[in-house]
């Protein structure tokens, strides 16, 4: 006979009981055995989640301080949070009683009726943009968007949750990034313009990967195109509000012009690439194909810009080998780095391309 089993699982008994999962986990292992090699986690019987609360039930005691119970990746129903926590039971900002932690709950599907999907989901740079509070009129820092907003003054954790009806998957912990929020035009549940608080939250410990999540097939994750030399409009003076935007100065701006113009003079051909990355989309500044060269561009050849550059144009040379396409790393400067930088660039396989006199030269 097939035993019935419940849909219960550590992490829902550690809502309940205020216990550790670690705790739960390690009673099952003492009463049943390890977890067989063919599961990832356990799905209890009615008999063991009965077992488990037997055991805890007479350990508690109402003084004992309330636990962060779950992990990443845990599913549980909303309301158990609410149970647990004794937070809001509506909106996506959830501020309990019981724990300094502030949850956050996103969904695409019910966002997108309500104009918060025109900035929100994963960005290039891993950031997760989120959309405050709000539905009809000018979004402002009451309540939860308050509370979000001085997150991290405050020293609380932001925990993030992906929405699937009645459930909800832990994402992980967050923080607010810099800028934390921007205000930006979003149209309201009637389809309005208004001002809308777009908060910036980065990833402390948390599986970014969990947010992609496109209901279209998903792109191809290398695509070219051509490219033309960036127009003055296309560069942003001052920090950019929303992740991703270039930010291209007026030196950098003539460097690529100047760098696209001899790279065809040499019979090869500039393109621009577009990656896609755990549900973002990011891109170098050029690509040229004949050689499989990867192009950064720095406005000065300064420590903080060179290292910067170090850790893009590797990514960038990485994603683009695993398109299937030759990714050679380079990084374009108005003139040569220290001695020790281009030593470093040397070492971890990076050419360096600088002005001369003729145009420019490659440092290898």
């Amino acid at each position: 006979m097939l035993r019935r089993v419940s849909s219960t699982t550590p992490a829902r008994l550690s809502l309940e009981l205020n216990v550790t999962q670690k705790r739960i986990r390690a009673f099952l292992r003492e009463q049943y055995g390890r977890l067989p090699e063919s599961l990832n986690r356990w799905e209890l019987e009615d008999s063991q989640a009965d077992a488990v609360r037997a055991q805890f039930d007479r350990q508690l005691r109402p003084t004992d301080p309330i636990v962060w119970a779950l992990e990443i990746g845990d599913t549980v129903l909303r309301r158990e949070l609410h149970a647990a926590y004794r937070g809001q039971e509506q909106g996506g900002i959830i501020t309990p009683k019981s724990i300094p932690d502030i949850l956050v709950i996103t969904s695409p599907e019910s966002g997108a009726r309500h104009g918060y999907d025109a900035f929100e989901g994963l960005q290039g740079d891993g950031s997760f943009l989120y959309t405050g509070e709000g539905q009809y009129g000018p979004q402002v820092f009451a309540r939860g968007n308050a509370a979000l907003r001085d997150a991290a003054v405050n020293g609380r954790p932001i925990r993030l949750f992906t929405k699937q009806g009645t459930y909800v998957t832990y994402v992980g912990e967050f923080t607010t990034g810099e800028p934390a929020f921007s205000i930006e035009t979003i149209p309201d549940s009637d389809g309005n313009p208004r001002e809308g608080i777009i908060f910036k939250l980065v990833p402390v410990d948390a599986d970014v990967e969990a947010l992609d999540a496109p209901s279209a097939p998903a792109p191809e994750s290398a695509q070219t195109c051509y490219w033309t030399p960036p127009e003055s409009s296309s560069y942003v003076i001052g920090a950019p509000l929303i992740p991703g935007e270039r930010v291209v100065s007026r030196i950098e701006f003539k460097l690529q012009t100047e760098f696209g113009q001899w790279v065809k003079s040499r019979g090869q051909t500039p393109q621009r690439l577009r990656l896609s990355s755990a549900g973002a989309t990011i891109e170098p500044d050029l690509y040229v194909s004949e050689s499989g060269w990867v192009v950064e561009a720095k406005k000065s050849p300064a420590r903080e810009y060179v290292r910067t550059a170090i850790g893009q144009v590797l990514d960038y040379s990485r994603l683009v080998r695993e398109s299937g396409r030759p990714g050679i790393p380079v990084i374009l400067l108005p003139s040569r780095p220290i001695a020790h930088l281009e030593a470093l660039l040397s070492d971890l396989g990076i050419l360096l391309v600088v002005r001369d006199d003729e145009g420019f030269v490659v440092i290898d």
